[in-house]
């Protein structure tokens, strides 16, 4: 291994510090590598043709980002909250609650932590502020229960790791239930705790005949994952159909049921779903490229070597893998974590006889929790934002979340039936 491999990574942390893109950082770099060793760019040209065009379940993407867009467009969001809220009831500190379990209704629509944050987390920062909660506890909630989102399926996250490492999208999709829900309990345990301690109001009794209102109209939003999951579990359909299946249906109950999107607002969301389609394709583009440096550099043999000389056991491979993928969250993009350092690690998965779906699960519920972590976690800022609170402030509130979703990580992490026990029922 040499020392030009060091090229692309460099370039790659100076990116991060300029504000460049992700994937023209990544480019620049596999640019840069290619010229210091004074090689053909061909090589390069064609693996990173040949993964765009081979790689199928590549398609689902753009479909989930449509449909989380449309789902975000208009009143489903409104329906889902206001179901939630009818869930929980009179309990004290039921918004945040309902904060939580939005978010896990949610998930099974978007596959994306941002498209929570940034459409369902507006109504539900608006309604904790207007409810007395105070501004840096409802953005962190907010931010914290997005995580769920990629968790629950369907994921985006979860596609891009089926791409990596060849494992079944149905069956991550599937094992990502039971750490969602786990997710989303932990969750509730702190909320439960610090409303108590800070004395949060309660929430508004719900009569039976408002909570069948309430089911009634959120029950076309909430047949989207039954018929995802469904078709896909059944045979019915592929991963990549189901995602265009789950696209036009989510946009048929927007037009035809809930009657909140026109031809102006599909013109926007046609134009959001492109400019994401476009930054993470550019991302995965990238990343075909600086895998096949990697390969062509031997580094995965030599990590592999490396590693397998200082860690014994699958267990303290895993913890390893952790800690590894919680600080590379403080430092570095999600997308760079997935698709850059995820290929290198994943021979060892494979030599620790580590299960994919485990693993898939676990390293990307660790990348969420990324999105959460100073400097880089996306999730802070866009809850920020919406919520016009200080980033100090933010990330006071947020440490707590984060402590408990690392707690939810470890048990993932040493139990793995929280995530296998359903994958092996569809057997």
């Amino acid at each position: 291994m040499s020392w030009y491999l060091a090229i692309p990574f460099v370039i790659l942390m100076v990116a991060f510090v300029i504000r460049m893109p992700i994937g023209l950082g990544m480019f620049v770099g596999a640019i840069a590598y290619f010229l210091a060793k004074g090689i053909s760019f061909g090589p390069m040209i064609n693996a990173v043709c040949y993964g765009l065009t081979n790689a199928y379940i590549l398609i689902a993407i753009p479909l989930f980002v449509f449909t989380a867009n449309v789902m975000n467009s208009g009143q489903v969001t409104d329906k889902i909250y206001e179901f939630a809220s009818s869930l929980i009831g009179r309990r004290r500190g039921a918004t945040a609650y309902v904060n939580v379990v939005g978010s896990l209704i949610f998930a099974g629509m978007t596959g994306s932590a941002l498209a929570d944050a940034s459409g369902l987390g507006v109504l539900e920062i608006n309604q904790m502020r207007k409810d007395g909660y105070d501004a840096p506890f409802s953005c962190a909630t907010t931010a914290a229960s997005a995580v769920i989102g990629p968790i629950f399926p369907p994921s985006i996250p979860f596609v891009i790791y089926a791409m990596i490492s060849g494992a079944s999208v149905g069956k991550l999709f599937l094992g990502g239930m039971v750490p969602a829900i786990l997710l989303a309990l932990v969750m509730c345990i702190y909320i439960c705790f610090i409303s108590k301690k800070r004395n949060y109001p309660h929430g508004l009794t719900v009569t039976f005949k408002h909570f069948m209102i309430s089911t009634f109209k959120a029950i076309p939003a909430l047949l989207t994952p039954v018929i995802l999951l469904g078709g896909i579990y059944t045979g019915i359909m592929t991963p990549t159909e189901a995602s265009a299946v789950a696209a036009a249906y989510a946009l048929a109950i927007s037009f035809l049921i809930y009657r909140c999107l026109n031809s102006k607002a599909l013109g926007k969301i046609l134009l959001d779903t492109l400019r994401t389609t476009g930054t993470i394709f550019l991302v995965v583009a990238a990343a075909y490229a600086f895998s096949y440096i990697v390969t062509a550099e031997q580094a995965s043999k030599y990590v592999v070597d490396a590693m397998s000389g200082i860690v014994h056991s699958r267990w303290m491979f895993l913890l390893t893998v952790n800690i590894l993928f919680l600080i590379l969250g403080c430092l570095v993009d999600v997308n760079v974590s997935q698709l850059v350092f995820l290929p290198i690690i994943m021979p060892l998965v494979h030599y620790f006889g580590v299960d994919l779906i485990h693993f898939g699960v676990m390293i990307c519920l660790n990348m969420m929790i990324g999105l959460l972590t100073p400097p880089f976690g996306m999730l802070l800022f866009v809850t920020a934002g919406i919520g016009k609170v200080s980033l100090r402030d933010l990330i006071r509130e947020t440490m707590p979340y984060i402590a408990v979703e690392i707690i939810a990580l470890a048990i993932i992490t040493y139990v793995p039936e929280t995530v296998l026990f359903l994958t092996r029922l569809m057997k």
